[in-house]
């Protein structure tokens, strides 16, 4: 027997019987509950490349931190357990490793360095220490998706390109980083998705990622980064494939230009144009990744599990931009989301907003912006608190006329409102993530399985 499939089969003990099968190639024990630890003579099956121990209630190893050193493994998946301790040190055949949504603690063990041939490195939601191994850089013409997010790790982000490396994915999201970017990251040529935020990185909003031609997500939230976003004396603000901006709770400062989004050809946003449903990697033998995403919806936060290609969100909120809302807004026709909030942006609000017939939510509040809001069915169907806290505003879906006292009263019955908020989101959101999808999970929901069989 070469594959053993016993996924969701309600196992609650590992299955000793394995001992004797010396052939065993692949082996999917997922989604039981089989608790302690991982016995050590399952790292000895002399042919065992894959491991799929997704979803279970293991604790930890049997044996030393030198237990699976030895083994052939290829794949290993240990995500959605309740792993303790530091990590035992990796296989040198490796070229997957999942461990997400564990508990580990320590370093990341620099014995990862001696690999040669690292696809895919996912430690994300753990208690990993210390600092990044700038060894990771080694991989240039293997690694593909580096997730360590949600960790405990310092110091600042390590070179992780240069010429010809083909990562496509870097999350280092909700650590403990500071210092600047890398400029090396100019080298990471294929990627698609980077995410820094919720870290204390110190820098300039870095108009040079743009050459990078495959970016669709930029997520730099709750950092300390500074300065102006348009891009003084660097030519027109353009992204070629970026579907996702979010640069909220910064020190962004200055405005936006009139043009400022004419060059977003992504962000007129058009549909992805890969093919692919999820932002991920499915390059990967006998493995699926797909990006997760902390992104805002009426003020929470929320991790997406799954981001649709399709997605497109702008996020400026929380910082000091000021000037008005550049009108050029209006060719953002497929935005879903637009968070300008808590600004000091003036004057009034563009009519093209009109024209955004996906947008499903949009939030102007806590500004100084002034006028009637434009009365498109995506505008009035929002909530008041969207534009609350700009005292020149009036119009729907707001209380305060824009035609004098004598005007017939412009509040609706709260019920009311609600119904027609959600008639909105849902006729928005259903066209892009189809009936049978949901968009948003909460932090620690399980991922999809990533397994192909």
């Amino acid at each position: 027997m070469e594959v053993l499939i016993l996924s969701s089969c309600g196992i609650s003990q590992f299955p000793s019987f394995l001992k004797g099968l010396h052939s065993l190639e692949r082996v999917y024990i997922s989604n039981n509950n089989i608790k302690g630890k991982v016995p050590e003579w399952f790292w000895s099956l002399p042919h065992l490349s894959i491991a799929d121990l997704v979803n279970n209630s293991f604790t930890g190893f049997e044996g030393s931190g030198e237990v699976l050193v030895n083994s052939s493994m290829k794949i290993l998946d240990l995500a959605l357990n309740h792993f303790k301790g530091p990590f035992p040190n990796p296989p040198h055949s490796l070229t997957v490793l999942s461990a997400w949504n564990n508990s580990f603690t320590g370093s990341i063990p620099l014995a990862i360095c001696n690999q040669t041939m690292l696809t895919l490195l996912d430690l994300s939601y753990n208690n990993f220490t210390s600092s990044i191994p700038p060894c990771l850089s080694n991989f240039q013409t293997s690694l593909i998706v580096v997730n360590l997010r949600k960790n405990n790790l310092e110091g600042s982000l390590p070179d992780m390109c240069y010429d010809g490396a083909l990562l496509r994915t870097l999350d280092v999201g909700f650590n403990q980083l500071s210092g600047k970017l890398p400029r090396s990251l100019l080298s990471c040529t294929s990627l698609k998705f980077l995410s820094v935020d919720n870290n204390k990185i110190k820098d300039p909003f870095p108009f040079w990622l743009k050459a990078l031609p495959y970016l669709q997500a930029l997520t730099l939230r709750s950092n300390r980064f500074y300065g102006p976003l348009s891009p003084s004396g660097q030519g027109l603000f353009a992204f070629p494939e970026l579907h996702i901006l979010e640069v909220s709770y910064n020190n962004f400062t200055g405005s936006l230009p009139p043009n400022y989004f004419v060059n977003w050809k992504a962000s007129s946003l058009q549909m992805n144009e890969d093919g692919g449903l999820y932002m991920g990697d499915n390059s990967i033998p006998d493995y699926n990744y797909e990006d997760t995403i902390d992104l805002q919806y009426k003020g929470l936060f929320m991790e997406q599990g799954k981001v649709l290609s399709s997605y497109a969100t702008i996020d400026f909120s929380g910082n000091r931009l000021e000037g008005q809302i550049p009108e050029s807004i209006g060719l953002l026709y497929l935005a879903i989301f637009l968070y300008l909030s808590g600004n000091q942006l003036s004057g009034t609000i563009p009519k093209g907003l009109e024209r955004l017939s996906y947008l499903a939510y949009i939030s102007v509040a806590h500004n100084q912006l002034k006028g009637e809001i434009p009365q498109g069915t995506q505008i009035t169907g929002q909530a008041k608190s969207s534009f609350e806290g700009n005292a020149g505003l009036c119009g729907l879906p707001l209380e305060q006329s824009c035609f004098g006292s004598n005007a017939p009263p412009m509040q609706q019955p709260e019920e009311e409102k609600e119904e027609e908020e959600e008639e909105v989101l849902n006729w928005n959101v259903s066209w892009i993530f189809n009936r049978t999808l949901h968009c948003f999970i909460q932090a620690g929901v399980a991922r999809q399985d990533n397994w192909s069989v």
